[in-house]
């Protein structure tokens, strides 16, 4: 498989992530959100859900290192494997920069206002990007 071929794939599987981590909170806060009240489990929440980013923290160290190894394997023997290495560190990672995001969508039952929910979520979109594919791989 070429190159660029791997690039789109990687490029289309983190749009897909993205999708799969506010998708849930769209449709639950459409769904549940106008009925409930603010309840006392909002504050703890949403402290759950900032604390939740530092799930991020070894997994995008983990994801880096790969990067760094996939650098160093482009135009050797060893570049698919380097390449699929980074796409299943990536994936995992995917997973902890969408927790904050999924807890703002359990914190809808919670009663979690619209400014907190609206802050997770970014959270996650902002730790998302942080695992796009780098221009330099290409």
């Amino acid at each position: 498989m070429k190159r660029s071929e791997v690039r789109r794939r990687l490029a289309l599987e983190w749009w897909r992530q993205l999708a799969i981590a506010l998708a849930p909170l769209f449709v639950i806060n459409l769904l549940f959100g106008a009925d409930l009240q603010t309840g006392l489990l909002t504050m703890p929440v949403f402290i759950a859900g900032v604390a939740s980013m530092f799930v991020s923290l070894p997994l995008f160290t983990a994801y880096k290192h790969a990067l760094v190894a996939t650098e160093k394997a482009l135009d050797t023997p060893d570049e698919h494997d380097a390449w699929l290495k980074l796409a299943r560190v990536r994936r995992s990672g995917f997973l902890g920069a969408a927790l904050p995001a999924w807890i703002a969508a359990l914190a809808v039952f919670a009663g979690l206002e619209a400014i907190p929910l609206i802050l997770l979520a970014i959270s996650s979109i902002v730790m998302l990007c942080l695992y796009r594919i780098p221009r330099q791989l290409s």
